[in-house]
């Protein structure tokens, strides 16, 4: 690793201890004053951030794309075996006339295409 990144790791380290020590501290008691917008309230709950986001990035890289397992499968029919065709509303790339199409895959068994 070079320098620069290990000053760079030696700060975010120092960040995340000093996150661990501000979610330590309990939660200011609730007086029975009206509160303002200006003074947010703690969570009783001391969940690190971090966390959270890296839990939300997780589920939004889920939602995106399933993972990849091996073979294909139809979910209508749950057959394996799938035919490939040109999908031609979809067009990759193209260069001097000639074009380059993606593939859509058409399930054997039930014609379902994805």
């Amino acid at each position: 690793m070079s320098e620069f990144e290990q000053k760079v790791l030696k700060l975010l380290e120092d960040i995340n201890n000093k996150l661990d020590k501000l979610l330590k501290i309990e939660p200011v008691p609730v007086s029975s004053a009206p509160t303002t917008s200006a003074m947010p309230s703690r969570a009783a709950s001391t969940v690190k951030p971090s966390a959270i986001v890296e839990k939300q990035e997780e589920e939004a890289r889920m939602e995106e794309k399933p993972p990849v397992e091996g073979r294909r499968i139809c979910p209508e029919c749950g057959g394996t075996s799938f035919a490939t065709h040109e999908d031609r509303s979809q067009i990759l790339h193209q260069m001097g006339g000639v074009k380059i199409y993606a593939k859509k895959y058409v399930c054997k068994s039930c014609g379902w295409e994805a």
